[in-house]
């Protein structure tokens, strides 16, 4: 069976970055058949073939939320990694095998979600229309990986795409996306943040800001006290722990309270 151990450096030029997924005891799910310990900061070697969804040091490359298919939100630790050596990747390239990887720094899943939010941004085909400055307006993108950017007051941003990306981020902003992995974002006082596609995830990180999400999607949800200081921080999945599909959520004294 092949083995696992810790490397002094990694030996090739060409390094990637990375998400990988832990439990809590920073274990991961069995790669191999093994299950495996890694400590943050050290880095380790493979040995033996690198095969996607067979052998080596398994990552997600590409759409960042991918991650939720193997670990639930809720529970998971979330770090940076680097890969390189050896590598494979799946069909789709969201999953790749690595001889080498580093374990960098621990995330949180706001940075998760607001890298997923980048990672669709950065590969949106962008449109006339598709982002605004402006009070009151709306802006929509249905186009695959669209990207809308609403940041007056009261602006709303729809991203109905695959992998579509809303970030509204004015005040008592709405972002919606509708589409499969799609990430909603509401970062202004009072947001509203909507997640309805499949593997969706919702933010509210504002003060008073509310989420909701269909069935199966992720919510984050950040309590403040009236200065803007973080009080709480709270991530679950809709249709768990009693968290009811299509309702909105806002944190109050460290729980998701239902609200209109």
């Amino acid at each position: 069976m092949p083995r696992a151990k810790k490397a002094a450096k990694a030996e090739s030029a060409t390094i990637t970055t990375a998400y990988k997924g832990f439990r809590d005891d920073l274990t991961c799910r069995p790669e191999a058949g093994v299950v495996f310990q890694y400590e943050i900061g050290k880095t380790y070697r493979h040995d033996g073939p690198v095969k996607a969804c067979k052998s080596g040091f398994h990552v997600i490359t590409g759409h960042p939320l991918a991650l939720f298919s193997y670990y639930a939100p809720a529970l998971t630790r979330i770090c940076q990694v680097e890969i390189s050596g050896a590598t494979d990747s799946d069909d789709n390239g969201e999953k790749t095998a690595a001889e080498i990887l580093t374990v960098g720094k621990e995330i949180g899943l706001t940075q998760l979600i607001l890298d997923a939010v980048k990672w669709v941004t950065d590969r949106a085909e962008l449109v006339a229309g598709d982002h605004t400055t402006e009070d009151g307006k709306a802006v929509k993108s249905s186009k695959d990986w669209g990207a809308a950017t609403a940041s007056g007051d009261r602006g709303a941003a729809t991203a109905s795409g695959t992998g579509g990306a809303a970030t509204a981020s004015g005040e008592q902003g709405a972002a919606t996306a509708s589409g499969w992995r799609g990430a909603a974002t509401a970062s202004g006082r009072r947001g509203a943040a909507t997640a309805s596609g499949w593997r969706g995830a919702a933010t509210a990180s504002g003060f008073e800001g509310k989420a909701r999400g269909k069935e199966g999607c992720a919510l984050f949800l950040v309590e403040r006290s009236t200065n803007g200081e973080i009080l709480h921080a709270w991530a679950g999945i809709v249709g768990r722990d009693g968290i009811k599909p299509d309702r909105f959520y806002r944190l109050v004294d460290g729980k998701p309270v239902e609200v209109d």
